[in-house]
C-alpha cells in the first residue's frame, strides 16, 4: 500500500506556540512510527488510562495536558503523527514532511509493532532524521516495541529491538498498550523526566554563560610599590 502523495496534507495539527514563561514550563513530545503501530492508542492510554483500538488514520492530533510528574503537575504537549515510511522510495519525502514536528519536539518515542517487520525497519531512518535536526546526543529518544501481547503474530524478536537500540545508543522497551496501562505510563513518564532534566541543564548553561566575571580589584600595595619603583628610576 502506497502513502498518499505529498500534494495531500498529512493533517498535522497546528503546533501551538509555547506560552511565555520560565524555561521548563512545558514539555514537548512527539510520537513517530509507521502506520498502524498504535501511536494514538499509546497516547490516549497514557492520558486517560483507557484503551481504544481503532482510530482514523493520519489524525496528527496535538494533545495538551497537565501530567503528574514527581509530585508536581507539569504541562505536557504530545504530537501524534501520521504513519510514515511505508514505502522505501517515499522515505525521504515523508521524513521532510515531518521536519517541523521533529524540530518542535524535545523528546521522542519511536514506535514499531512487533507484528510488523516493516515498521521495525522504519525506526532507524526516523532516528537518523531526528539526530540530523537535533545533533545534541542528549535529546532523549526511546524505541518502543508495541503490541507485545500478540506473541502468536510476532515478526520482530525482542533481541532485535534491543540490538537496534544498542546500535543507536537509545533506550528500548516492549509494551502492550491494550493490556498494560502501567507499562505505557512508565514509557511516557521516563521520557518526560529526561526532557525535564535536559531543560534544566539548558537553563543552567544559559545562566552560566550570561554571568560576566567581575574584574578583580587592584592590589593597592602592588600599585604603591610600582609607583615608588617608577619614581626611583626617574631620580636616577
Amino acid at each position: 500500500m502506497r502513502l498518499p502523495s505529498m500534494s495531500q496534507p498529512f493533517l498535522l495539527a497546528p503546533i501551538a506556540e509555547c506560552p511565555p514563561g520560565p524555561p521548563g514550563a512545558q514539555l514537548r513530545l512527539a510520537v513517530l512510527g509507521a502506520r498502524g503501530v498504535g501511536k494514538s492508542a499509546m497516547i490516549v492510554r497514557f492520558l486517560t488510562k483507557r484503551f481504544i483500538g481503532d482510530y482514523e488514520p493520519n489524525t496528527g492530533n496535538l494533545y495538551s495536558r497537565l501530567v503528574h510528574l514527581d509530585g508536581d503537575h507539569v504541562a505536557v504537549q504530545i504530537q501524534d503523527t501520521p504513519g510514515c515510511i511505508q514505502v522505501q522510495e517515499d522515505c525521504v519525502q515523508v521524513l521532510d514532511s515531518l521536519s517541523r514536528c521533529v524540530k518542535w519536539a524535545e523528546g521522542f518515542l519511536l514506535v514499531y509493532s512487533i507484528t510488523d517487520y516493516s515498521s521495525y525497519q522504519s525506526v532507524q531512518p526516523l532516528y537518523q532524521h531526528i539526530r540530523k535536526v537535533h545533533p545534541d546526543a542528549r535529546t532523549p529518544i526511546i524505541i518502543v516495541g508495541n503490541k507485545a501481547d500478540l506473541l502468536h503474530a510476532r515478526q520482530v524478536q525482542a533481541k532485535e529491538g534491543l540490538q537496534l537500540a544498542d546500535e543507536l545508543g537509545s533506550l528500548f522497551l516492549e509494551i502492550s498498550t491494550s493490556e498494560d496501562s502501567q507499562g505505557v505510563c512508565d514509557v511516557f513518564q521516563y521520557l518526560c523526566k529526561e526532557v525535564s532534566k535536559l531543560q534544566h541543564a539548558g537553563s543552567t548553561d544559559r545562566r552560566r554563560s550570561s554571568i560576566i566575571p567581575r574584574p578583580k580589584s587592584p592590589n593597592m600595595q602592588d600599585l604603591k610599590r610600582r609607583f615608588k619603583q617608577a619614581l626611583s628610576s626617574k631620580v636616577k
